[in-house]
């Protein structure tokens, strides 16, 4: 059985939509022999910044020599992508071994009369019978939605709480105001577990507060920490900062954006209070390797340059607000073509005010997935604001059509649905070849 075909088996769990809440999951775990308790994870929640979060701390920790797993969502390009352990993707081997496994115990809680769990509850549950089966030092666990009634929710004692931001998205699932959100995303907090959160709003970071407050949790507040940037291009930054007392200097980050420099101080509070409670021994220069090396496809990233080709899965407002600041402050006054596409249960008017205010020149395409926001409505919703539109609707069709005009321009970005950015990701590196 190939990776497609272990796709299409979690494709059937789809029907029973995304039902948060963790009774399914219990009986799931239980049934494997609870493996999720034999790890040590870090738990990851966040709107925006919590897969960056995820990757320095997991980049971080292989560079001095851990052995660890790291759990994210969605994917770009392959399934595998969600599930990586020691730097390799997991194999289509190990990937159906573990599938088969978690199939089987579905079955026996469908003979039992429980309900099915849900597609996201099933790939979480190969994630941890995967990492169990490596035997992972660590894992770094991101959160798919939410935070309280999240299948990665199951870990009963992390070794750290994560909320790298709040803002809205997803208000069908987890309330309109962002007060709502906070305490779905609050949910991952444990009982006496440090919390380290990065939250700008005031009204949301009194919610997560609150709820450490009542778990006998220390609050690590990153918002509170100073940092100078040093130097700063398209290839990434330079920082100093001090945390807790421990310098760290000439901090460098291969991500752009400085959102990305609250990701990596996120990253760097919660290895530091490892370091202080000595779960973790690292070595300095190790830790800034693998900060370095951390890179998130599909967030601002570079695919060519001269003229700069961009990709980045900015697909909320607070995503599409980070993107403005970093093109405004890294490509200042360039001419550029701007390539997008969306999902139709996004707030798309505030996205599209960041957009506008990028480019002059649109081509407008849709996403492969049945969500989308029809092209044309995009062109329509755009014109409204003054600017030059092209609508193509087949993605591949657009990024053919804005490589064709590249020489006009000064930099292509593509930017969206991160359906779309996977796609498009494909042919641009096989353009590149």
């Amino acid at each position: 059985m190939d990776t497609e075909n272990v796709v299409e088996k979690f494709k059937e769990f789809e029907r029973f939509g995304s039902r948060l809440g963790l009774e399914r999951m219990n009986v799931l775990m239980e049934l494997l022999g609870n493996p999720q308790k034999n790890l040590q994870c870090i738990h990851v929640a966040g709107t925006n910044g919590k897969g960056s979060v995820c990757k320095y701390i997991y980049e971080a920790l292989q560079e001095n020599g851990y052995k660890v797993g790291l759990f994210t969502s969605p994917f770009l390009e392959v399934f595998n992508e969600r599930i990586e352990f020691d730097r390799q993707l997991i194999s289509d081997e190990d990937l159906k071994i573990c599938t088969d496994r978690v199939l089987e115990k579905v079955e026996v809680m469908l003979s039992n009369g429980f309900d099915s769990p849900t597609e996201f509850e099933v790939i979480t549950a190969v994630a941890f019978v995967y990492f169990n089966r490596k035997k992972a030092d660590f894992v770094v666990l991101e959160v798919g939605l939410g935070g309280r009634g999240d299948s990665t929710n199951i870990i009963e004692r992390p070794l750290a709480c994560v909320i790298a931001s709040i803002s809205f998205d997803h208000m069908d699932r987890l309330g309109n105001t962002l007060e709502e959100i906070a305490a779905e995303k609050a949910g991952i907090i444990k009982e006496g577990v440090p919390v380290i959160i990065n939250v700008e709003r005031p009204e949301a970071a009194k919610v997560i507060a609150r709820k450490a407050y009542e778990k006998n949790c220390v609050l690590y507040d990153v918002k509170k920490i100073k940092y100078a940037i040093t130097e700063k291009s398209i290839e990434g930054y330079k920082m100093d900062t001090t945390i807790y007392g421990t310098d760290y200097a000439e901090v460098e980050i291969g991500m752009v954006g400085k959102h990305q420099l609250q990701n990596v101080l996120t990253a760097l509070v919660t290895l530091e209070l490892l370091r202080k409670d000595r779960i973790i021994q690292v070595e300095r220069s190790r830790l800034y390797a693998g900060i370095k090396k951390a890179k998130q496809n599909g967030r601002f990233e570079v695919m060519n340059r001269d003229p700069y080709v961009i990709i980045d899965g900015a697909h909320n407002e607070d995503g599409a607000a980070a993107l403005e600041k970093t093109a405004e402050e890294l490509l200042p006054g360039k001419r550029m073509l701007f390539v997008t596409g969306m999902l139709g249960d996004k707030d798309t008017q505030k996205i599209l005010d960041h957009f506008a205010q990028m480019a002059d020149d649109f081509v407008l395409t849709e996403p492969d997935n049945p969500r989308r926001y029809p092209a044309m409505k995009l062109t329509k919703d755009l014109q409204e604001r003054g600017k030059n539109c092209i609508t193509i609707e087949d993605p591949i069709e657009a990024c053919r059509y804005a490589l064709k005009h590249k020489t006009e321009y000064e930099a292509i970005m593509f930017a969206g649905s991160l359906y779309l950015i996977g796609q498009v990701r494909g042919l641009l590196k096989s353009e590149n070849k």
